[in-house]
């Protein structure tokens, strides 16, 4: 019997328990109460992330890959699958905050369950347990970047959550935007791209989501991009201008949408007694007018360039140009739609809905956060979003051509 290697089977163990430890540690400050409301369909329950990561690592790699293995609730799948139709029906987005069953208790101890069965699984397993070795590390490797996804999704949704409290309460939520990144770029260095023909995508051995793949060549003009983020005082001069009050900045769409729902500032920004605040993981605090801004939709970010008479990068200039800048502190909105890379072809079974049909409707995103998990940034990773949303940890870039 040829068994995996022990140098392999202690690595995948360790990450697995990193991860499952990170997501526990990010909901450690929570009440019971917090776990479970939905106040817009975008942000689900935290206890609903928990248990749709249980969940994933339970369906694509406990029950075809451990012998005898017997799911924890036969309802769970049906609870805690998001969009997989392969795998069959679910609960609506918006009915997930009507779950108070499942109760958090239950959750945890599923989570402890599959938990435990899966570092069996990890310890245990052969290469004659299964056909294709491959396809397993394939399927585990997602399972690692899945949950980190959530573990983003967690701390946006926690925020949103908590900032739509009216006592806006001080919870420690770890990531917190205010103490895991320096968010202070004094660099003024201009960043330039040449006039030429680049190469686009992920390349290596190293994991990539299959939207990255499909490396090729694209063609770039010269320009001249900012080395910074746009700040909250540079997005304040924007709003004092009566920026949300001039249809010239604005896409109709965007338009439509100031005037629809009101619009007059970044996210979680409350204006009191003439100075503008937001909520913050600390409660609600002054806006500091030096970091770059946030919590702002596609629509804004692309106002605010109007305005300056620049405009965004697309995706392709980003990652050309993100080798000469520090990024991470937000997600840059392109003005890049969502599309597929040539070449692109789609997994067979549930992990082929991973991204692909997606890929419609919305805006690439390019870079990091505060909120993402460490080591789980590239500079090809693809974000998406679309125009509307700004729960996510979003900012802004500015190029210009010369």
């Amino acid at each position: 019997m040829n068994t995996v290697s022990d140098l392999v089977q202690t690595s995948w163990l360790a990450r697995f328990k990193n991860i499952r430890q990170r997501t526990a540690a990010i909901c450690q400050n929570l009440t019971t109460e917090d776990y479970v409301v939905q106040p817009i369909a975008d942000v689900s329950p935290a206890k609903w992330h928990l248990g749709h990561t249980t969940w994933f690592f339970e369906t694509f790699l406990l029950v075809p890959y451990l012998k005898g293995y017997q799911v924890f609730h036969p309802d769970f799948s049906f609870v805690f699958n998001s969009y997989y139709e392969t795998v069959g029906k679910r609960v609506l987005r918006t009915d997930r905050g009507n779950l108070t069953r499942p109760t958090v208790e239950e959750v945890y101890a599923y989570r402890t369950y599959v938990d435990t069965h899966l570092e069996e699984l990890l310890l245990t397993i052969t290469t004659s347990d299964f056909e294709q070795r491959e396809e397993f590390t394939e399927l585990l490797e997602i399972g690692f970047n899945h949950e980190e996804q959530h573990q983003e999704l967690l701390v946006t949704d926690l925020k949103y959550i908590l900032g739509h409290n009216p006592l806006f309460p001080a919870v420690k939520v770890i990531p917190d935007e205010l103490y895991l990144y320096n968010e202070f770029n004094t660099s003024n260095q201009k960043v330039y791209i040449e006039e030429g023909v680049y190469e686009i995508g992920h390349r290596g051995n190293g994991f990539s989501f299959d939207n990255e793949l499909g490396r090729h060549k694209v063609y770039l003009p010269s320009v001249s991009v900012s080395p910074k983020l746009i700040t909250n005082a540079e997005f304040m001069e924007f709003m004092e201008s009566g920026g949300y009050q001039n249809f010239n900045h604005w896409l109709a769409e965007g338009w439509d949408w100031v005037k629809q729902h009101q619009i007059q500032a970044p996210l979680y920004w409350h204006k009191i007694e003439g100075s503008w605040w937001n909520y913050t993981f600390e409660g609600l605090q002054p806006v500091n007018p030096d970091k770059a801004v946030c919590h702002v939709s596609f629509y804004e970010a692309d106002a605010f360039a109007r305005w300056k008479g620049q405009r965004l990068l697309t995706e392709f200039e980003w990652e050309i140009a993100a080798q000469q800048f520090v990024w991470g502190q937000r997600w840059e909105w392109t003005n890049s739609a969502y599309l597929a890379y040539p070449g692109f072809t789609k997994a067979e079974g549930a992990v082929g809905e991973y991204n692909g049909k997606f890929m419609i409707n919305q805006m690439v995103l390019r870079g990091a956060s505060a909120a993402t998990p460490p080591q789980h940034s590239r500079i090809t990773y693809r974000n998406f979003f679309q125009t509307d949303k700004r729960w996510q940890f979003t900012g802004i870039r500015l190029v210009q051509n010369f």
